[in-house]
């Protein structure tokens, strides 16, 4: 049986980025038009460029994405499991960390899914400033 891949290594997978047409499937929940596939990488990137004391949504990480690499969206399911592997790359890192932590759900809710859960990203969050009641992020 082959050894699991660490967090770092799923990071570094090699795999290229692609644009292709959206999915029948996927045209009734997001339209028609080009979908990027991301790499986790590409996810990497724009999460270190939240700046201190601002979130993004994965909506927002979604567009600016799309847009950055000209497609009209970038899918979602690809996005979710990139940002996890860029949290979990981070904290297996142990240093020069990606803030992970400012990527909220579209309607504010923190993600379970992060390294410390909910606890931990509303920890991170405060401690930059931001206001966390009952699991989300209070927007201003």
């Amino acid at each position: 049986m082959k050894p699991r891949k660490t967090w770092c290594e799923k990071l570094e997978i090699a795999k290229p980025r692609k644009i292709v047409d959206i999915p029948a499937h996927m045209e009734r929940t997001i339209g028609p038009g080009k979908l990027l596939i991301p790499t986790p990488l590409d996810v990497d990137a724009l999460i270190r460029r939240i700046p201190k004391g601002r979130v993004m949504t994965t909506g927002e990480l979604r567009t600016e994405l799309a847009h950055n690499f000209g497609a009209d969206t970038t899918c979602p399911m690809c996005t979710g499991m990139f940002i996890r592997i860029v949290a979990e790359a981070s904290e297996e890192r142990g240093r020069n960390k990606a803030p992970y932590w400012r990527v909220i759900a579209n309607d504010g809710k923190l993600n379970p899914k992060l390294p410390g859960g909910v606890d931990a990203q509303a920890t991170a969050l405060r401690a930059e400033g931001h206001v966390i009641e009952a699991g989300r992020m209070k927007r201003n």
